[in-house]
Order: structure tokens, then C-alpha cells, then sequence
């Protein structure tokens, strides 16, 4: 009757999505408003069609968000980019919304999936185990102080530097030859 169970699933959703370990991209190609945008949010990067329309138009509704787009916005956009958008139910467009850095890229219609694949192709050709730690740094970055931060990224370097993918993308690049790494 008041819709916490169906809030409580969207936002555990939202959380695992977040939470994975891989890079996720988020491919939008007609509309992100409200939960569809908190879903975008989730994601590492965002790549939006050149028609695409994104917003938190919730408020015009007499409603709030709900699945971490009060949450999320702001790490993204600012605070008062975030405010904006949320207390006014703006909707926005594509080059709106990378400019003000909530898409990554905007590309012709119809070419966003096509977009996303190539930029997690990319990502799959770098090493995995690093991938994973740089997201996992960044994700943490806002809830740790600078020195924090810092011995935080000198304890994963020193457990990357241990790793057979290390040895394997030096003597890649000194070979002048793509690397081949296996996650070890």
C-alpha cells in the first residue's frame, strides 16, 4: 500500500548495479527521466543519443526520487547542478547533459549501444585486475580524505605490482605488442 517493498527492490537494484566490480556503461538511446536516469546513474559512464532527453522530473509529480538519484546526482553533476535539476523537474538534453558532465558523449541517434560497446571493448583490452581497483579507488574517493585516498592507492599499487598482468603489459609494451592479460 505505501510502496516501500517496490522502493526497497529498485534501490537494492540500483545498488548492486552500482557495486559491480566491472565497468558498466550506460547506453541511452531514447529518454532517461526519472528511474530510468537513476538506472544511468548506476552506471561508470553514460552515452546518450544526440535525441535523447534525460531529467528527475519527479517533483512535478509531487513525488521524489527514489532509487539514489538524489544520491548520485550530485557525485556526478555538483550540488548545485543537482539541485537544480531535481527541484525543478527539469528535462534536459543530450548536449545539456554532457556538458554539464552527466553524459560522457552524446552520438547520432540510433548509435548509442554501438558507442557503449566500443568504449567497453576498450576497457576489456586494459588490464582487469587494474580496471577493477581504478574503479573501485574512485568510487571510494568521495567518502575518504585526500591522505586517506592517497595510502589507499599506494596499497592496491603495491598489490598490482605483484601481479603477472603487471609483468605481462611492461613486456608487452616494451615489445611493442598488445598485451594479453589473463586477471593474474
Amino acid at each position: 500500500p505505501d510502496g516501500r517493498a517496490r522502493f526497497e527492490l529498485e534501490a537494492r537494484v540500483a545498488q548492486r548495479l552500482g557495486g559491480l566490480p566491472m565497468p558498466t556503461i550506460a547506453a541511452i538511446e531514447g529518454n532517461a527521466l526519472g528511474g530510468g536516469l537513476e538506472l544511468a546513474l548506476c552506471c561508470d559512464l553514460r552515452v546518450a543519443s544526440e535525441s535523447a532527453l534525460l531529467g528527475m522530473p519527479e517533483v512535478r509529480l509531487a513525488v521524489t526520487p527514489s532509487t539514489g538519484g538524489t544520491q548520485r546526482l550530485p557525485r556526478i553533476v555538483g550540488m548545485a547542478r543537482a539541485k537544480e535539476l531535481l527541484l525543478t523537474g527539469r528535462v534536459i538534453t543530450a548536449a545539456e547533459a554532457e556538458r554539464i558532465g552527466l553524459v560522457n558523449e552524446v552520438v547520432p541517434a540510433g548509435t548509442a549501444v554501438a558507442r557503449a560497446d566500443e568504449i567497453g571493448e576498450e576497457i576489456a583490452q586494459r588490464g582487469p585486475l587494474a580496471v577493477r581497483e581504478v574503479k573501485t579507488l574512485v568510487n571510494d574517493a568521495l567518502d575518504r580524505d585526500l591522505a586517506a585516498g592517497h595510502a589507499a592507492e599506494v596499497e592496491t599499487s603495491v598489490r598490482i605490482f605483484a601481479t603477472d598482468d603487471l609483468l605481462e603489459g611492461a613486456t608487452a609494451f616494451l615489445g611493442k605488442r598488445e598485451p594479453d592479460y589473463h586477471g593474474r
